[in-house]
């Protein structure tokens, strides 16, 4: 299942500095076949846990988040850049390689015990992933999952989430190099 997937990821040398190799996922998102079997295997991963609510990360988190989410019979809660959401927020800075950024949820976007299950289309070094399941803590959730199209294993981003033991974290493709 996840060959094809990678068979329709395109790199990008050099973007969207030198030295980067980009893993473009529109190439995978253009090909029906490609697309559904993404979205199946992250609804299969996580269908029997009980999700509540599934967390799309702006941006590439919102096409995933929106059909796993429906497929679950979930409600989907987003999680922006700053200064996006019209209503009252929580926030959460993180550390990026060469600076810090921040992401909001709704106050109200998650009532206190539900089960959250977090999409993103790529784990690299974890920050913004981490920080997503702060912003779910802070609001009452239960981070319940964490479901990642691309894998970039050789930057470590799955240790962030130690502190997070018990949360189920999958990744449908994984680069090792």
């Amino acid at each position: 299942m996840s060959e094809l997937v990678k068979s329709r990821i395109r790199d990008i040398p050099d973007f969207p500095k030198p030295g980067i190799v980009f893993k473009d996922i529109t190439t995978a998102l253009k090909d029906p076949e490609s697309f559904k079997r993404i979205v199946d295997f992250l609804t299969d991963e996580f269908k029997d846990h009980n999700i509540d609510y599934v967390a799309g990360i702006e941006s590439r988190g919102f096409i995933f988040g929106a059909p796993i989410a429906y497929n679950l019979g979930a409600g989907l809660v987003v999680i922006r850049k700053p200064g996006k959401l019209p209503a009252e927020v929580e926030k959460v800075s993180y550390e990026l390689e060469y600076g810090t950024d921040s992401l909001e949820i709704h106050k109200d976007a998650i009532e206190k015990g539900k089960r959250v299950l977090v999409v993103d289309d790529l784990l690299a070094t974890g920050g913004t992933a981490a920080a997503t399941l702060e912003l779910i803590e802070k609001t009452g959730g239960v981070p319940a999952g964490i479901g990642f199209v691309i894998e970039l294993g050789f930057l470590n981003g799955i240790d962030k989430f130690k502190r997070f033991n018990g949360t189920k974290i999958v990744s449908m493709v994984k680069y090792s190099g």
